[in-house]
């Protein structure tokens, strides 16, 4: 998008088309000249929506965010999930008015804050991302025909159930897989028994995990039961190297510290693995 910088307001001249309570009326797909990129949608159900933002290069399709619009007990939600930016975190934006334009807001987020679509006819669009003092830019989105048949060939599928938008979010290849570095957590060739220093250590090494987990580079981690191999744990590595690998353990302090080693294992699984880690922080009570 280009970030020409003006002042807008919400109202916009010319004939009003009539709204509903839910923007489906974006499903199918819309260009921007303007911006130069698509914007497609799908209706899951009454109440959900899938869509992704993307430019056409050489024909091929390259996507630039995932976005989501959701109803839920406690509002509607718009919620842009941009390629590159906030950790590959989602942002949600509340739906805070729905009578002449979508506006979803978020007044938290650094920018944009609001996010508005208004429909100008069965065909038009216009689209307003601002900031504070409702300072941003603005561009309107023509409804197109589906991409040609070229494109559409690439992207065939013998998988009924198959659903792109989250395929390409999470970037597996045409099995649904993808490439990760396993490594299994050994006891290493520290021998102290220094209470203190090791649970400095342990603790260390417990906020590293976190810190990884939110920056998507870790997707499983755990202990080991008890084995006569030495294996204490191990990790599994959202990276493709073991060069990689070797970097993300470097910051651990107890394997710094020589109280763990490990062995790294280049492992191929699923692209969905990573897919459990929302359901996964909301079941615990407990911090170790």
């Amino acid at each position: 998008m280009k970030k020409l910088l003006f002042v807008l307001g919400l109202g916009i001249s010319g004939s009003v088309f009539t709204q509903n309570k839910f923007p489906d009326f974006l499903v199918g797909t819309w260009f921007s000249e303007d911006q130069s990129t698509y914007e497609h949608w799908d209706k899951l159900s009454p109440s959900s929506m899938k869509g992704y933002s993307y430019v056409v290069k050489n024909g091929e399709i390259k996507v630039n965010e995932y976005l989501d619009l959701i109803e839920r007990k406690d509002g509607t939600f718009y919620i842009p999930t941009v390629i590159g930016q906030n950790n590959g975190k989602p942002v949600e934006f509340k739906l805070t008015s729905s009578d002449s334009a979508f506006v979803f807001e978020n007044k938290t987020h650094d920018f944009p804050k609001k996010i508005c679509y208004k429909m100008l006819s069965a065909t038009e669009v216009f689209v307003q991302v601002l900031g504070d003092k409702n300072t941003g830019f603005s561009f309107k989105m023509t409804k197109k025909e589906p991409l040609a048949e070229t494109i559409n060939e690439k992207n065939a599928t013998d998988n009924p159930k198959y659903d792109k938008v989250l395929a390409e979010k999470l970037q597996g290849d045409d099995y649904g897989m993808k490439s990760y570095v396993f490594v299994a957590l050994k006891t290493g060739t520290n021998t102290t028994t220094d209470k203190k220093y090791i649970d400095s250590c342990f603790t260390g090494h417990m906020g590293n995990i976190g810190r990884l987990v939110d920056e998507g580079k870790l997707i499983v981690a755990g202990p080991f039961g008890k084995n006569d191999l030495t294996y204490r744990g191990l990790f599994i590595f959202n990276v493709k190297t073991k060069e990689e690998a070797e970097a993300l353990l470097k910051t651990d302090p107890a394997v710094n510290s020589g109280l763990l080693a490990y062995d790294l294992i280049p492992w191929y699984g699923s692209a969905a693995l990573s897919e459990y880690l929302d359901a996964s922080d909301k079941i615990w009570r407990k911090k170790f």
